[in-house]
């Protein structure tokens, strides 16, 4: 049961909820009520097979993460160490590898034809992305933060590649094919956005441990004050796009969407940005990255108003 939780603990298991949890909602609330009557008979096994991929090549992503972290968790996050502690390095390795490849397999299975069969070098792609992540980019300046960000937005990307024809995308002429293109851009944004916030807001609270090891991130090369300004940049551009999306929401007659998105997302987003000009301490900057998940977390459920 000890290592059982250990592993829990090494794929990030709420990490991982969330990820499918964004594309369940994808697929209810936002694909089968756009494409409902001319929805392909095998879609819902395919859509189950790439859910199965993303998880899967997040959690190698995250074992392969811990598995360069250690001397850094050591210092940032003794107690939550699993690889070296609960889980031997080699067995990270083989569950990385297990992950990542199984993930791969399910790509395969999730291809709706051969003008589709790209969804397999390009999940490749993002599983050298998170290793080269772990190994350099990660201590880089801004480039992991970019990278992670993207990385996140691609689990709504990828799902909006998996139920499109590339030619019919380049013509642009299925007006279902636009709004089903409007709401996931829309959606990833949020989610590239969002990360890239969370990320700054981690380097500034884990700066020590990084620091220790040689790490060139943003709070370490220009300072915390730059830091924390470049984060409230993102939290600004997000505000922005909030805005935009309720005078939508209002031009729509979508009241409902309106007040839950003035209630759970506008004003706790107004509430951070207040909270990150007021943060000096670890444990202010650990505390508005756990309400980043929460407001995450807020964004994601939005989707349901989508189904009505």
């Amino acid at each position: 049961m000890h290592t059982l939780r250990g592993i829990f603990r090494l794929i990030r298991l709420p990490n991982l909820l969330f990820i499918g949890l964004t594309q369940c909602l994808l697929q209810v609330c936002i694909y089968q009520p756009i494409y409902q009557g001319s929805i392909p008979a095998n879609d819902t096994n395919q859509f189950y097979a790439l859910l199965a991929a993303s998880l899967l090549i997040a959690a190698g992503g995250y074992i392969i993460n811990d598995y360069f972290d250690v001397a850094i968790d050591e210092v940032n996050r003794p107690q939550r160490l699993v690889v070296g502690k609960i889980i031997s390095r080699r067995g990270a390795m083989i569950l990385h590898f297990l992950c990542s490849s199984c993930g791969l397999i399910f790509t395969f299975y999730a291809v709706r034809s051969v003008s589709n069969l790209y969804l397999v070098p390009l999940n490749l792609a993002a599983i050298l992305l998170l290793w080269f992540y772990s190994v350099r980019f990660k201590k880089s300046f801004l480039v992991g933060n970019i990278l992670i960000s993207l990385l996140v937005a691609w689990t709504i990307i990828i799902f909006f590649l998996s139920k499109i024809n590339p030619l019919d995308l380049v013509k642009g002429e299925e007006i279902r094919q636009a709004r089903f293109y409007q709401l996931c851009s829309l959606y990833a944004g949020f989610a590239f956005l969002s990360t890239m916030a969370r990320e700054l807001i981690k380097d500034i609270e884990d700066r020590e441990g990084d620091r220790r090891h040689g790490c060139k991130t943003l709070p370490i090369v220009w300072g915390i004050p730059v830091a924390r300004f470049v984060a409230l940049l993102w939290l600004f551009l997000l505000l922005i796009l909030l805005l935009v999306v309720m005078v939508y929401l209002l031009q729509f007659k979508m009241r409902i969407a309106f007040v839950y998105a003035f209630l759970f997302l506008v004003a706790p987003l107004i509430l951070l940005i207040r909270k990150t000009t007021q943060a000096n301490k670890e444990e202010d900057f650990s505390l508005l990255s756990n309400r980043m998940k929460w407001f995450l977390l807020a964004g994601i459920f939005s989707m349901i108003f989508f189904y009505f």
